[in-house]
């Protein structure tokens, strides 16, 4: 039935899109929607839980997808280059916007601190998805864009160790086993970063060499190798996706491009259908069941943290005002904080339910939020720069 309701929900939004890039009406909103309407609370049509099976191994696949092509949008030539901007967002944005959403989970909800920073880790990560319209727009300034994109492609890997720091403090801090915790992250980087680099220097010897047909599975055979590795050896699966993203694309420029759309369109898809699952997990009831402190701490989390972080991270940077305060506004709770929700209930830690429905309810109002507003942003500068033309 899943399969089934995927299956429609996505020949709807195929045949809608053209109309969501002009309009508020937004491909993400519509999958969260649907899995709502179809959840197990609402018409039953989904039965699906947390703790199924399906939702588990989904997660994990769209997560390890995303983060492999994440990693492979940003290899060390991209970093160099014009990294002045997403250097300041990343290196004091992303810990700033941690550090003050643990703060509102702390002192707003009530939150014992390992699940404050848990929930800041969480939430910290942006999601360009959410606001299409103005990072694929030409008429936003390129450097506003590429921050952006920039900026959401490497923070989602940044903030996972720190997830499965605060997840681990919080499962058990009283026995908590750190050397075990950086054997797995240690070893996944390590899984991550050899098989791409070893399969590249084989394709570049005499004795081998893809053809034209076959080259954009050559990183579909690094990925499925990487994820089969790192779950036979224990390494930590998404540092592993991450960091084998980042040496294909800097050692396999090749490879990356002959991956770049194929590797797009399955990465999204997975997205997609995460979206449909984790929406079918909220309900009414579910959303009756937060606390007002929950409500404030949402909102809290998307009008005061992010802006806040980058309104210091920017200082004497030299961004446009109206660049700038387009940064702060789109910092989308993006599909990584989804998965990562998902992890912390299958974590069974005793705060995972709060947890859970802190971090769903600021990624729903994120979503509906961002999503609609990207194209109104876009055209405020489409029509900025009509008036400067005109005037000229």
């Amino acid at each position: 039935m899943l399969l089934l309701c995927f299956a429609v929900v996505l020949l709807l939004a195929v045949l809608v899109s053209s109309l969501a890039h002009r309009t508020i009406l937004s491909t993400a909103v519509l999958f969260l929607a649907a899995g709502f309407v179809l959840g197990p609370e609402t018409t039953g049509v989904l039965d699906l839980r947390p703790e199924s099976d399906v939702v588990a191994i989904l997660a994990e696949l769209a997560l390890f997808a995303v983060l492999f092509t994440d990693g492979m949008r940003v290899g060390w030539a991209d970093l160099r280059s014009a990294w002045r901007l997403p250097g300041r967002a990343l290196g004091w944005g992303l810990p700033l916007t941690l550090v003050v959403t643990a703060l509102a989970a702390h002192y707003i909800v009530g939150l014992d601190w390992p699940e404050a920073l848990l929930v800041g880790a969480i939430l910290a990560p942006t999601d360009p998805v959410f606001a299409s319209a103005l990072v694929g727009n030409d008429k936003v300034p390129a450097r506003l864009r590429h921050l952006l994109n920039v900026e959401s492609g490497v923070n989602d890997g940044l903030a996972l160790p720190f997830v499965m720091v605060f997840l681990a403090v919080a499962a058990d801090a009283d026995d908590l086993h750190l050397g075990e915790l950086a054997l797995e992250l240690g070893l996944g980087v390590v899984i991550g970063v050899a098989v791409p680099w070893v399969a590249i220097r084989l394709e570049r010897t005499r004795f081998f060499s893809a053809s034209t047909q076959y080259k954009p599975l050559n990183a579909v055979a690094i990925g499925l190798l990487v994820l089969a590795l790192g779950k036979t050896l224990h390494g930590n699966l998404f540092l592993a996706a991450f960091a084998a993203g980042i040496t294909v694309a800097t050692f396999g420029p090749r490879q990356r491009e002959a991956f770049e759309h194929f590797g797009e369109l399955i990465s999204e898809s997975l997205k997609l259908a995460a979206l449909l699952v984790f929406g079918a997990l909220i309900s009414l009831e579910f959303l009756g069941e937060i606390s007002w402190q929950g409500w404030v701490f949402a909102l809290v989390a998307l009008v005061v943290a992010r802006p806040l972080a980058l309104a210091v991270s920017f200082l004497r940077s030299g961004l446009g005002p109206r660049e700038q305060v387009a940064a702060m506004w789109f910092g989308p709770k993006g599909f990584a904080s989804v998965v990562y929700g998902l992890i912390v209930v299958e974590s069974g830690i005793p705060a995972a339910d709060e947890v859970f429905q802190l971090v769903a309810l600021t990624i729903v109002l994120s979503i509906i939020a961002h999503s609609s507003t990207d194209v109104v942003v876009a055209r405020s500068f489409e029509h900025a720069e009509l008036k400067t033309v005109s005037r000229t």
